[in-house]
Order: C-alpha cells, then sequence, then structure tokens
C-alpha cells in the first residue's frame, strides 16, 4: 500500500503559511532565535475562540485547518500529534501562580491546557471529530512516532486519512534555559548564519505543521511516505549506514537511485559531524539539502524537513535557499531522503517519493 500526503498545513519562522512562497524570500531572523512567522490568524480562525487559545493553541489548530482546506476532507479518521514539549506557556503560567503567595486560589484552566495533547484535543473538538486522537511525547521521536501510527492504521485498514502533526513551542523562559545551559549559539548577527561559525550551540526553533496522509490517490498529491526509519542511540557510523540500508532495500533501492539529500545540520560542530561522517558515504553527486538555518532547532523540526522534501517533489524544484553543497540538480526528483538526529540519540529516516499510480 502507498501512503500518499494529501495536504500539508506549516506555520514556521518562515512564511511557510504562503502556498506562492516557497522559500523564495528568507526571512532572517536577528540572532539566534527564530520564531514563527504568524499568519493572517484572524482570517483563517474565529475570532472569539481565537483570543482563548494560547500561541501554540493557535498554531497547531490553524496548522491543522490549512491542511485540510487543501483537501476535500472535512474529519479524517484519526487525528494524531507529535510534541516534545507541549503546552510550555500554560505550564509555567500554573506553575508560576503555584508558587506565588496567592497559590491558595487557583483557577485550573492553565492547568487543564498544560496537557501534551491538549492541540489535537483541541482540533478534535473544532472538527467535532470523535474519532481516534493521540498524542505521542517522545523527545526526538515524537514525530516520526506519529508518522509510524498513522502508516500503521492505514495499512491495517483502520480509516483512509489520517491527519498528522507536529507542534512545539518556544518562550522567554524556556528559550533563557537553553541558553543558560549553553546551548544556543551566541555572536550571530543572523539565523541563516549558523554554518558560518564554528564551535557549540544551535538557533532555537519552534513551529506546528499538519499533514493529512492517505491510503487513496489523488491527482494534488503532493508525495508519497515511502519510508520511516528510527534509531535510538546507534553505536556508531556503521549503525547509522545500516539504518540507511534498511530504508533502501525496503525499496528495492540503491544509493544512485536518490536524488537529493536532506540533513539537520544545525551548526553545532559536535553533532554536525554526525552528519559530515554521514554524507562521505553518499555518492559524490548527490545534492545535500539543508533546513534548520530556516526553522531553527526543536525536537520536532524533522516535519519542517518534510513539508519541504514535499513540495520538492510536487514542483520538480529545490529552492537555493536549502541548498547546502552546490551540485548538478537532476532534471527529474523522484525521490528525496531525510536523515536527521536529535542530540545524538533520536536518528530517523524518512523516504519522500515521486507519486506514481
Amino acid at each position: 500500500m502507498k501512503i500518499r500526503i494529501r495536504g500539508i498545513g506549516i506555520i514556521s519562522a518562515q512564511a511557510t503559511f504562503d502556498k506562492d512562497n516557497f522559500l523564495n524570500e528568507i526571512v532572517h531572523h536577528e540572532g539566534n532565535r527564530l520564531n514563527v512567522v504568524d499568519p493572517p490568524y484572524k482570517e483563517i480562525l474565529n475570532p472569539r475562540l481565537m483570543r482563548r487559545m494560547t500561541k501554540i493553541i493557535k498554531m497547531g489548530v490553524t496548522a491543522a485547518k490549512i491542511c485540510l482546506n487543501e483537501t476535500d476532507i472535512e474529519k479524517p479518521d484519526a487525528i494524531i500529534t507529535g510534541t516534545a514539549m507541549g503546552c510550555v506557556k500554560d505550564t509555567e503560567t500554573f506553575l508560576l501562580a503555584y508558587g506565588s503567595e496567592e497559590s491558595t486560589l487557583l483557577t485550573p484552566t492553565a492547568f487543564i491546557r498544560s496537557t501534551h495533547n491538549t492541540v489535537g484535543a483541541q482540533i478534535g473538538l473544532l472538527l467535532k471529530c470523535n474519532h481516534y486522537n493521540f498524542t505521542y511525547v517522545h523527545r526526538g521521536f515524537s514525530f516520526e512516532s506519529a508518522l509510524l501510527d498513522a502508516v500503521l492504521k492505514l495499512k491495517e485498514g483502520e480509516g483512509r486519512h489520517m491527519l498528522v502533526g507536529a507542534v512545539d513551542e518556544m518562550t522567554d523562559t524556556s528559550y533563557q534555559i537553553k541558553s543558560h545551559l549553553g546551548k544556543l549559539k551566541n555572536g550571530l548577527e543572523k539565523s541563516t548564519d549558523i554554518f558560518t561559525q564554528n564551535g557549540k550551540g544551535v538557533s532555537a526553533g519552534e513551529g506546528a505543521a499538519y499533514f493529512l496522509l492517505s491510503s487513496t490517490s489523488h491527482e494534488n498529491d503532493y508525495a508519497e511516505l515511502s519510508g520511516l526509519f528510527m534509531i535510538y542511540k546507534p553505536k556508531d557510523q556503521q549503525s547509522i549506514q545500516e539504518g540507511l540500508q534498511h530504508v533502501l532495500f525496503s525499496k528495492n533501492m540503491k544509493l544512485e537511485d536518490l536524488d537529493a539529500v536532506v540533513i539537520g545540520k544545525n551548526g553545532d560542530e559536535t553533532e554536525d559531524k554526525i552528519y559530515d561522517q554521514f554524507v562521505e558515504h553518499l555518492p559524490q553527486d548527490i545534492p545535500i539539502l539543508g533546513y534548520k538555518h530556516l526553522s531553527g532547532e526543536y525536537e520536532t523540526s524533522s516535519a519542517f524537513a518534510l513539508w519541504m522534501a514535499s513540495r520538492c517533489i510536487k514542483e520538480q524544484r529545490i529552492p537555493d535557499a536549502a541548498v547546502l553543497e552546490k551540485k548538478q540538480i537532476p532534471s527529474q526528483l523522484r525521490h528525496i531522503l531525510i536523515y536527521n538526529h536529535y542530540r545524538g540519540v533520536n536518528h530517523t529516516f524518512m523516504m519522500v517519493s515521486e507519486c506514481i499510480d
């Protein structure tokens, strides 16, 4: 069975909500913090409902609505979400109120909305969809776990259309904590300079993305999700290469069949070394693409990579802003491999292919 990507809605540090702008005009953020570029929420959400939504809920619900608006599906057979940190702002609000001197009269609203499944639940309520609704909280595997669940449900015949997404937010407090722990790169004039400055640290990011996966084909499909594989704490580079070979073998492919590879380089010299070693095993003429200089680093950033690869396949072009190593771009993009790892612990492969009936 082929798994098709029917619709996509994404809100990120770039103006990705604009369908006419596929990374043509890049948003350069100042320093090492990449907040999302807000879409016109009032044109998408009910203003009365929107006033009650925190930032992450607005991001997630809007991404889901944009995704479904691209399709003829009003209610999916499942809503599956991946998030590593959940509703951080609401958690902070509740904890700060709990720790204050006036903590005897706490309102439950912030606590209720601080749970990790809040975004998925809100989408289900707005769509009046009481089907399977699940949220995965697996650090760097959160989004991929949601994808895997959806793929298995489709293949087992438990539905034909699955709404799958990822959402994580960055607050002032979470940004300060990462900065204090030395996780962020200092001295950046603009966020896209992460590869020109050696050393440790990354640019912090956030985002929300939803994909409608379908077991049926449609003329407007973006691409086929033809491969998905995860490795937890691989022993060495050989283990990573074995994971790559597993993905290729499952599709009866060779390395030479890949038309481009998207990697998650983030500017941290220790983490990027893993990517550099991985690229050394690839044919020299394969274009190498990146995305974290555009999206920032966060646990579910691989959703941005899946969006980018899917649009590359559908539009049969690669934006200049995504190219890390300038090589001859193939005249036809049939298979794009995504390889990402989060802090050297969670390693994932995704294969995105051209739709062929």
